[in-house]
């Protein structure tokens, strides 16, 4: 059974040693909402298969929520992996730039987007405030368009590469209600399923992910998130192997598509 996703999650697995011949050597990844949870483990997974990555979130210091970028950037330094946090406010066009910026500016270049700063709110309609709404499209929806928009040019300049949005099963559980999470997901899996038809002639990739099953993230533990029985708990790690084989594509192979992370280990 399929459940709705939160999109952060439990740190990656950062005893895993970096492979500097792996299928992503030489590449450069920006991962965005990668402070903790599944951007972490993300971010934490390309490293171990050979990717350069700006880690990128708000989270500079330890808060209410814990995760950081320098945490996540100094794990990957300590198991071999190139790292760069860098701080970045997805619903700030100027951050947004800045950070982009920072990164190419590091490594050289662009190749792989990963777009998962998301903020989770599963209320009701009626009962939900104004500025959670427009919370909840600022920075999972904005935010996507706002990194998405930037990284183009960079991801294009080098020929080709692969941008990956995290979503939710949620999308499709109509039969359970409307929220603004839900629909903010939606809206940008629209967003990236038109993309991959715009940019097919520069050879980049664009694919939308979502878990398979619950990961319990941080943000679900802080919003008060219930239990969950342990066959619907899914392992962030999951989503870093999902994420990672589809950063390694580009337009000749896996585009346009809505992934859901064991579905598509499975089939691989």
């Amino acid at each position: 059974m399929s459940t709705t996703q939160p999109s952060h999650g439990e740190a990656g697995n950062s005893s895993l040693p970096v492979t500097r011949n792996g299928p992503l050597a030489g590449r450069v990844a920006f991962v965005a909402g990668a402070s903790r949870g599944i951007g972490a483990a993300i971010a934490e997974t390309l490293a171990q298969q050979g990717a350069a990555v700006a880690v990128a979130a708000r989270s500079e210091e330890t808060g209410r929520v814990a995760g950081t970028i320098h945490e996540v950037a100094a794990r990957i330094e300590a198991a071999g992996g190139r790292a760069l946090a860098v701080p970045c406010d997805v619903t700030r066009e100027d951050s947004v730039r800045e950070a982009v910026s920072a990164a190419v500016a590091e490594f050289g270049g662009l190749d792989i987007l990963v777009a998962n700063a998301g903020v989770l709110w599963l209320g009701p309609v009626e009962s939900t405030p104004l500025k959670r709404w427009q919370l909840c499209l600022d920075v999972n929806l904005t935010g996507v368009f706002l990194v998405t928009r930037e990284v183009i040019p960079h991801i294009r300049a080098r020929g080709g590469g692969a941008l990956i949005a995290v979503t939710t099963t949620g999308v499709g559980m109509t039969d359970r209600g409307a929220n603004a999470y839900w629909v903010s997901k939606a809206a940008v899996e629209r967003l990236y399923l038109g993309l991959s038809a715009d940019l097919r002639p520069d050879n980049i990739a664009v694919n939308c992910l979502s878990p398979s099953r619950v990961v319990l993230t941080e943000g679900w533990r802080a919003s008060g998130g219930g239990d969950i029985p342990a066959e619907m708990v899914e392992p962030p790690e999951t989503m870093g192997r999902a994420a990672a084989l589809l950063a390694a594509q580009n337009a000749t192979g896996i585009t346009g598509t809505i992934q859901r992370s064991e579905s598509l280990l499975a089939t691989r």
